[in-house]
């Protein structure tokens, strides 16, 4: 964990009486404000606050505490002006994301960033779970979701887009669809971290919602669509995996006429106002990047 922003997220726990206050000060989510609270505790080895309904007072060790964070604080901002100043990116960028954008998604846009910055090193960690950004150390959580948190800092980096397929082996066993109906009599691989036994598509009279059934479901869509290829069923795949296959005849676009739910991409941080400006520019990438391709 960052002892510079533990130091200050202190601070102005402190100043706004409050954790609630705090977390509105710093654009921080109340729970990240308590996990740096608890951490600080836990470094000092003591109780720092006097915590009530009422109010917040320190104790006689978190005085102590507060000054050396204040210090600690000057000494950060009177380094961090001259690195950053002549506007160079350096430093490390942890971030987490799916197998599917760290596969098929991200690579290219990975090398472009670290070609253009030779200074800044990214370490990607790949995971499905959702990740304890402080306890993991993560900068960036790139995650697919129209479920998120309301108390997470989040920013909106594109949209993915699916599209609903089989392979032509498939379905010469098994008919193909014609209707959203006809999917209950096949066998739908089902990515497991969304509504599961559901799949949800638009159309222009009003949304349509399909209740499903396989023998198959994983958290991981890239072993949905190997499933798809070796002919085991219907899968709801990225537009972005699956539009290759689609084109050279291994798979078949199923009910073109049906859109399937577009899920959002959203980027995940701990605050807005401790950055560094290697990831506030990685961010801002990203949105360019997700807006140039097709997801």
């Amino acid at each position: 964990m960052d002892r510079i922003i533990a130091a200050d997220v202190f601070i102005k726990i402190v100043e706004q009486k409050s954790l609630a206050g705090a977390a509105r000060a710093l654009d921080m989510s109340r729970s990240m404000v308590t996990r740096y609270l608890n951490q600080m505790e836990k470094w000092a080895n003591t109780q720092l606050l006097h915590r009530s309904t009422r109010k917040i007072t320190l104790t006689s060790e978190g005085e102590k505490v507060l000054n050396h964070s204040r210090e600690l604080i000057a000494i950060a901002q009177n380094i961090s002006a001259p690195i950053e100043s002549n506007n160079r990116l350096n430093g490390q960028i942890r971030l987490s994301c799916s197998p599917f954008l760290a596969h098929d998604v991200l690579p290219d846009m990975l090398q472009q960033f670290l070609h253009a910055h030779p200074e800044v090193s990214i370490d990607v960690q790949i995971s499905n779970h959702v990740t304890n950004l402080v306890e993991e150390r993560i900068d960036l959580a790139i995650r697919i979701t129209n479920d998120l948190d309301p108390n997470i800092i989040a920013r909106p980096l594109g949209k993915c887009h699916s599209v609903l397929c089989a392979s032509p082996e498939y379905l010469e066993k098994n008919s193909k669809p014609i209707t959203t109906d006809d999917l209950s009599r096949h066998n739908c691989l089902n990515y497991s971290r969304f509504e599961k036994s559901m799949w949800h598509f638009s159309h222009p009279e009003k949304p349509v919602s399909v209740a499903i059934a396989g023998n198959f479901s994983a958290n991981d869509s890239s072993l949905l669509l190997k499933a798809a290829l070796n002919n085991q069923g219907i899968t709801l795949q990225p537009k972005f995996a699956a539009q290759k296959y689609i084109n050279n005849g291994t798979l078949i676009h199923l009910l073109p006429h049906l859109k399937p739910q577009t899920l959002n991409i959203y980027g995940i941080y701990r605050s807005r106002k401790h950055q560094s400006l290697a990831l506030r520019s990685f961010i801002d990438s990203l949105v360019t990047y997700f807006d140039k391709i097709d997801t």
